[in-house]
């Protein structure tokens, strides 16, 4: 019925004068009777805006989850999207150092809608060409040096759009014992569940690795390999080519690179749990299920702990994974890679005078150690490493002198920041005597450095006891117990394995 309550309304087909008069016309309007049934409406938005593109993520989310073979083809449109490019301008450090074309971040936004606009112009044409990386080192805590690769502005932009897209698909592949630099999750996730699997399985033997100098170390073949597995689409393969075959420039010297990515870069990590994802995740899934013991394994990035229920399966791991990562080019450190004794049984069967002592191992800048409570049961402390403290407090001495003369609330506010900021990452149950030790060394760095700023100097014990106390934040324990916080991120969720 026409017009009817909850009816759609009939068209009223028009009318046309003839255009020869007296004649028939040439040519008669129609009318068009509505189609049955509507046709579904996209979800896109009528204008574009970052909503439609969080929306278009989501459907590539969907697809990859649904089917984990699919191959995507078309995704380059969503990297030269001028919204994705200005939400990644505007998630970059303010005061980053300037790559090898010297452009920062504040002279890039002055004429930001016309830089981004010609940039994804480049992009569209295929004329967008990747920057060498400026190579720069940082002292380790070890005393060698890390060098870290300094990307120019337009591709850390490009790579972090790039990023983006990729962790639609990826995130919905990645193993869950997984969680280095991936969205929502960070070091003290890992840490809990480390300590979980440690309490709750039966595990007696930890396998403590390191990969020698891994981010120089990715064979460039297989990672583009490993990318086609879920990326068909070849602009998108091309970009991530273009920044791995960039090279380096140091000391106004360029060289190619024919093997590892440049740490530092907006896309490193993704590549790095890329590559790992494929060289160990998923083949340490496949090597767990054939075995008959109780097996956990933790990453984060290139740093992972596995633990073992029975040495030899231990010891079997060590030897197949070293051939493993021989085929993909890369090595496990012989003088940091090793095997101890650890876990609540191994600790009781040492209390009742039989075994071996349970050992410790780092990890994540903890120590961790098999230890007793007060009433006399096994309990795992994480202690701050020995390394990471006295590095810090050579960093504080030496900042310190620096600030020699700068006024005591300046210094006040300098170290108030130093101290929170480990309180915040160290404070653990178990680690209050480590975080007190560093309030008092801090305060000792403080005192030496007022005292170098004058001869005839006043500054007593007392003294600066006051400074740290008006100054400094108390000790303070920022996380609760590991496995409480790991059961409520976990529940629903599918647990290590």
């Amino acid at each position: 019925m026409m017009h009817g309550r909850g009816k759609s309304d009939r068209p009223i087909v028009p009318r046309k004068s003839p255009n020869k008069v007296g004649k028939p016309a040439a040519e008669v309007m129609e009318g068009r009777d509505l189609a049955k049934g509507n046709l579904p409406e996209g979800n896109a938005f009528r204008t574009q805006r970052r909503a439609d593109a969080h929306s278009a993520l989501e459907r590539v989310r969907r697809a990859a989850r649904e089917d984990r073979k699919q191959r995507f083809t078309a995704l380059f449109h969503h990297v030269h999207d001028i919204d994705r490019l200005r939400a990644a301008y505007f998630a970059l450090k303010r005061d980053a150092s300037a790559g090898v074309d010297g452009e920062t971040w504040r002279h890039y936004g002055e004429a930001l809608e016309g830089n981004l606009a010609d940039l994804a112009d480049r992009l569209k044409r295929g004329a967008y060409h990747a920057k060498p990386v400026r190579r720069v080192h940082i002292p380790k805590p070890d005393g060698r040096q890390r060098p870290i690769g300094v990307t120019s502005l337009e591709d850390k932009i490009v790579q972090r759009a790039v990023v983006e897209v990729l962790n639609a698909i990826y995130e919905e592949d990645f193993a869950p014992f997984s969680y280095g630099f991936r969205p929502g999750r960070n070091q003290h996730q890992a840490l809990d569940a480390l300590a979980a699997g440690l309490q709750r399985k039966r595990v007696n033997w930890v396998f403590d690795a390191d990969i020698r100098g891994f981010f120089d170390s990715v064979d460039h073949a297989w990672l583009v390999k490993f990318v086609e597995h879920r990326i068909a689409d070849r602009r998108v393969v091309r970009l991530i080519q273009k920044w791995l075959s960039a090279g380096v420039q140091e000391d106004g010297k360029w060289t190619p690179s024919e093997t590892g990515t440049a740490q530092g870069g907006s896309i490193s990590p993704l590549l790095a749990n890329l590559y790992l994802h494929y060289v160990f995740d998923l083949w340490f899934r496949r090597w767990a299920n054939g075995n008959h013991g109780d097996t956990i394994a933790v990453r984060f990035a290139d740093d992972f702990i596995v633990g073992f229920q029975h040495q030899k399966d231990a010891e079997r791991f060590l030897t197949e994974l070293r051939d493993r990562f021989a085929t993909f080019g890369l090595e496990l450190h012989p003088d940091k890679t090793r095997i101890v004794p650890f876990g609540p049984r191994v600790w009781a069967g040492w209390r009742a005078g039989r075994g071996q002592k349970p050992g410790t191992f780092d990890f994540l800048g903890f120590t961790h150690i098999s230890g007793m409570s007060r009433r006399g049961r096994h309990v795992l402390q994480r202690k701050t490493m020995r390394k990471r403290l006295q590095a810090k407090l050579h960093e504080v001495t030496t900042e310190l002198r620096r600030r020699m003369h700068d006024p005591v609330p300046e210094q006040g506010a300098y170290l108030r920041s130093v101290v929170d900021g480990h309180f915040r990452y160290y404070g653990v149950p178990g680690n209050g005597p480590q975080l007190c030790a560093f309030r008092h060394q801090v305060g000792r760095c403080w005192m030496h450095a007022l005292k170098r700023r004058s001869q005839t100097h006043r500054i007593t014990a007392a003294r600066i006891n006051r400074y740290v106390k008006r100054w400094f934040p108390p000790v303070r324990i920022h996380h609760p117990w590991p496995e409480a916080r790991y059961d409520v991120k976990t529940r629903g969720k599918s647990r290590m394995r």
